[in-house]
């Protein structure tokens, strides 16, 4: 995402997600623990919103998601999606599944980091916003499951179908998005669907540890990782060498590089800005 806009500010407040920053690290709350943390159409366009403004300022070195009370994310509200698409024609139909796509798209091209803190239930639309952090920290209350056919809909939501085989293999996805059943922690571990199983109600907490050793890391490096990882799914190889090739150029002319050898001289820590 482009770090260069007109005229627009950053947002101050944020109506339906609750946000925070520490030192480099921004944490999104979905808040509605009422309706297990359900989306709601604003609820999607503040995250699409807050990730590009985000982006454009380059302040944020890492981001947590988490959700507020008894789970992660229910996935789509029933009454205030579900229930609102079935008197939709299919142009505000189709505005609605772009929007949600651009939040995934948002978070797979955000310049930082982004981080899933999950316990209990990450179904539906909640799965896949796990599923398109960098990291999934859970703890052993997880479930995930991809409930879209269960609905009548494609198991290919939001991207899930570009996104799953990638990270658990086609096997895997394909019965997950199929059948739409949920997988528990174990499970999820052993596929790779988790990256860091917490301890019994701690996967904040382990979260916001990654966040800080992220956020305290040479954050150019990790951008320009993110951003190969991203592009380089779909690359012949020849592609993607020359790519690294390109990148590694750049970066071995950054401050950060010279930042090392520096601390490696003088056997100190670096102090890494990201620059």
């Amino acid at each position: 995402m482009s770090p260069f806009a007109g005229s627009a500010r950053s947002t101050s407040a944020w109506e339906h997600i609750r946000v925070t920053r520490d030192d480099g690290i921004v944490t999104v709350t979905l808040a509605r623990p009422e309706k297990l943390n359900a989306l709601t159409f604003e609820a999607y366009a503040d995250l699409r919103d807050l990730l590009a403004e985000l982006s454009r300022e380059r302040s944020a070195r890492a981001l947590v998601l988490s959700g507020e009370g008894r789970g992660f994310c229910s996935g789509g509200d029933v009454e205030e999606i579900i229930g609102a698409t079935l008197g939709m024609d299919t142009d505000r139909l189709l505005d609605f599944n772009r929007m949600t796509g651009q939040v995934v798209r948002a978070l797979r091209e955000c310049p930082f980091p982004v981080i899933a803190a999950v316990h209990g239930v990450a179904a539906g639309a909640g799965a896949v916003l796990a599923l398109a952090a960098d990291f999934r920290v859970a703890d052993p209350s997880a479930r995930f499951a991809f409930l879209f056919t269960k609905v009548g809909l494609s198991g290919g939501d939001m991207g899930a179908a570009y996104l799953l085989p990638r990270v658990i293999g086609l096997g895997h996805a394909t019965r997950l998005l199929m059948l739409g059943d949920a997988v528990r922690a174990p499970e999820a571990e052993r596929l790779g669907l988790i990256s860091e199983l917490a301890d019994e109600g701690q996967a904040d907490e382990a979260a916001a540890a990654l966040a800080r050793r992220l956020a305290d890391g040479p954050a150019l490096a990790y951008a320009q990782t993110k951003a190969l990882l991203t592009a380089e799914l779909d690359m012949p190889l020849a592609a993607a060498v020359e790519m690294d090739a390109a990148t590694q150029a750049l970066l071995m002319n950054s401050s950060d590089y010279a930042e090392f050898h520096a601390a490696f001289t003088e056997k100190r820590t670096p102090k890494w800005q990201g620059k």
